[in-house]
């Protein structure tokens, strides 16, 4: 196995047992660095340590990382403009939050005989957030649901 000394340094490949007593001889652990590379690789250093700094550089990572969240927008086939445009600007407020948006059109009774109309809406809501949004899944009638989903535009 390749060994590395705990201050960097390469001692170069050797047996484990060696390896061991080198450690032991410096009153600190071995520890496999790369268990599958050709020669494994191993480091003389204080285990403790290692795992402290290990699960430190994981909570940093966790930190830094944004969840992506769905909100979804539920729009009619009879909206005015008035209520098209507040829920224009909803959408928007998600999509600059980093949000995905899910736009919904929900059928009830004689409206399943036009669901051209749903597609009309639904081309309208992309096409007023088109700045902020990429369509995702394009406006899709499944049941009595049409869904439409929305994600932000990526940043250059």
């Amino acid at each position: 196995m390749r060994v590395i000394d705990s201050d960097g340094s390469q001692l170069g490949i050797m047996p484990a047992a060696k390896a061991l007593e080198l450690a032991a001889e410096k009153d600190l652990d071995l520890v496999k660095i790369a268990p599958q590379a050709a020669p494994p690789v191993c480091k003389i250093i204080d285990y403790g340590k290692y795992r402290f700094e290990q699960t430190k550089r994981e909570k940093e990572a966790r930190k830094n990382q944004h969840v992506v969240d769905i909100k979804e927008i539920r729009l009619s086939l009879n909206i005015d403009t008035h209520d098209f445009n507040t829920k224009v600007s909803h959408a928007t407020r998600f999509l600059k939050s980093g949000d995905k948006v899910k736009v919904s059109i929900r059928f009830r009774g004689r409206e399943m005989g036009h669901p051209e109309h749903g597609y009309d809406i639904m081309e309208q809501f992309a096409q007023a957030l088109a700045e902020y949004a990429n369509v995702e899944k394009p406006a899709k009638l499944e049941g009595r649901n049409m869904l439409m989903f929305l994600a932000t535009k990526p940043t250059k």
